[in-house]
């Protein structure tokens, strides 16, 4: 979907690397879950917001990025970033590895690491978390398409497992509402529940959920809100972009964006 992104004129975003890394499997799958590309407005705003919320936190100082589940993302090679930046990416290792021979010819903007390991184990996880923390001053985490697949335990681990780093200052992640959720198992998430991957985390309290786990949001942005300003709705839902957010996306009403969350106790 980021390839289809970049092909278009009038694309938010340039990923020159998507195509390549995505092949021809990619295609297929993004096929499958936005047939006609309607419902490819959802991934782009979604990468739009995450480029914005991280950039901001670079203009605040941040020194390191820490990108948990870091997939098929090409953030370190396509965004400006400064080259005293340190990127460290996390995935399972036979993705590291396929990833790492795709780009090996490749230049990022700043220094890139990869490190291939399962997230789900959890001794492990908190062993790399603690040598990462000692690497920078102000770190940003960011779970791009990863915290819906989780249960809410294993939610509050990780962010538990986050905020026990005094550097690990913010956290960017992407949120659905309990409104949200069913119907997103009824779209894509049929085909993802029949690859093993169903959608779970839709927290009933909001962003209130991360507060018992070390964590305070800063602020939320509506995925429905942004396409609308940016022209990308389908025309029917255009209308309904001009409602106000709610205060925090819990409860039955549909809700989907990205959250911007620091550690207790920072600023």
């Amino acid at each position: 979907m980021r390839a289809r992104e970049t092909a278009r004129p009038d694309a938010l975003f340039r990923d020159p690397l998507a195509a390549r890394l995505a092949g021809d499997a990619g295609a297929a799958l993004a096929a499958a879950l936005s047939p006609g590309r309607k419902n490819d407005w959802p991934f782009t705003i979604r990468t739009l917001l995450f480029d914005e919320c991280l950039k901001r936190e670079l203009a605040a100082g941040a020194d390191l990025v820490i990108n948990l589940a870091a997939g098929l993302d090409a953030r370190p090679y396509r965004m400006a970033l400064p080259p005293s930046l340190l990127w460290v990416e996390i995935d399972m290792p036979a993705l590291i590895a396929a990833k790492a021979e795709a780009l090996r010819d490749e230049r990022p903007a700043c220094s890139l690491e990869r490190v291939g390991l399962d997230l789900a184990d959890t001794a492990a996880r908190r062993e790399l978390l603690t040598a990462l923390a000692a690497r920078g001053r102000r770190a940003v985490i960011m779970t791009e398409g990863l915290i819906i697949y989780l249960t809410r335990e294993q939610v509050g681990s990780l962010g538990e497992d986050l905020a026990a780093h005094t550097s690990f200052h913010t956290w960017i992640t992407d949120l659905a509402s309990p409104g949200l959720l069913p119907r997103l198992q009824k779209t894509i998430g049929q085909h993802l529940a029949n690859a093993g991957m169903p959608l779970r985390f839709a927290p009933e309290e909001g962003t209130a959920f991360f507060r018992p786990h070390g964590w305070g949001r800063v602020s939320m942005h509506s995925l429905f809100k942004e396409a609308g300003r940016r022209g990308r709705l389908p025309w029917m839902f255009r209308p309904f972009s001009w409602l106000p957010d709610p205060p925090d996306p819990a409860g039955r009403r549909p809700w989907g964006g990205v959250i911007v969350l620091h550690r207790a106790g920072r600023g």
